[in-house]
């Protein structure tokens, strides 16, 4: 019998102890309650003893919490209805504030993301969702981040993950960036168009300098249009190379050159002697030189 009730004290000592025992990993930390009054001395990780009946631990998670918040329906500054959603990572600065002021700490901050989320989105326009995306998120950072903070609750960050716009608002925006590239296109052609003028008539003015520079540009059009060997090609004459072989052609006397030349024939010396006569017509314009002789 008495060894009955000494079996029965050591498993209670037994279990007392090992209720008084609690291991904290490295990433919580342990809050105290005695007699329902919170410790101030928050306990670390390790082995802990408690005091059987007295001490109650609560455990808390300090590692960075992943929260993604749901699509939130909202209408935009320019009156244009948007779904947007986001995530938001924090993590607990003061367990015993974590544990005693706030009942579920994760949820609250899910709340207020949400409907800080439908805020930021009614005070911005839809390019600043669509581009800024850095300002808004440090504005909706700022706005979850003040209730937090008087929760124990640290923001590290919030990012918006994707805006889903109207069918409607997608085509008009396709359009729009139609039109602009077209416009961008056109300007690039009207300046293409307008150095390319700009090139033309510097060349103009060298072929005007230099009339040989239309005959050389002639040919090498030419070469170009021969390399294809599958086209008849019609090569025109232009005016100006006749006015260039014009000024090209030095300018000789009009008047009639006569020498005499003495000729003996030998069947008749006695016959009186003959002269004759050659005249030399001067380049024509063409380029082809003509002559003509006259005898007397």
């Amino acid at each position: 019998m008495i060894l009955y009730a000494v079996a029965v004290l050591v498993g209670l000592g037994l279990l007392g102890l090992s209720s008084s025992i609690r291991v904290v990993k490295q990433f919580e930390r342990g809050v105290v309650f005695r007699f329902g009054r919170v410790q101030p001395a928050v306990r670390g990780p390790g082995l802990m003893l408690l005091i059987p009946i007295a001490d109650r631990l609560e455990k808390v998670n300090m590692q960075i919490i992943t929260m993604p918040v749901p699509a939130q329906d909202g209408i935009t500054r320019d009156n244009v209805t948007v779904r947007v959603d986001a995530v938001v990572y924090f993590n607990v600065a003061d367990p015993v504030r974590v544990a005693v002021d706030v009942q579920d700490y994760v949820s609250a901050i899910g709340q207020v993301a949400q409907t800080s989320l439908r805020s930021i989105i009614g005070k911005s326009e839809l390019d600043d969702l669509l581009s800024n995306r850095e300002g808004l998120n440090q504005g909706l950072e700022l706005m979850i981040d003040s209730p937090a903070l008087g929760w124990g609750v640290q923001i590290d960050r919030v990012e918006i993950k994707d805006v889903v716009l109207p069918d409607s608002m997608k085509r008009s925006m396709s359009r729009q960036a139609e039109a602009e590239r077209e416009r961008r296109a056109r300007i690039i052609t009207a300046d293409g168009e307008l150095q390319a003028s700009a090139k033309l008539a510097q060349a103009a003015e060298a072929m005007t300098e230099h009339p040989a520079a239309l005959q050389l540009r002639l040919l090498q059009t030419v070469v170009e249009v021969a390399a294809e060997k599958n086209s008849t090609l019609v090569l025109p004459f232009p005016v100006e190379l006749l006015r260039f072989l014009e000024r090209a052609t030095p300018q000789t006397a009009h008047g009639p050159t006569r020498t005499a030349e003495p000729t003996t024939s030998p069947a008749n010396v006695s016959d009186e002697p003959s002269t004759r006569h050659t005249q030399h017509v001067p380049v024509d314009v063409r380029g082809f030189a003509l002559e003509q002789s006259r005898f007397g």
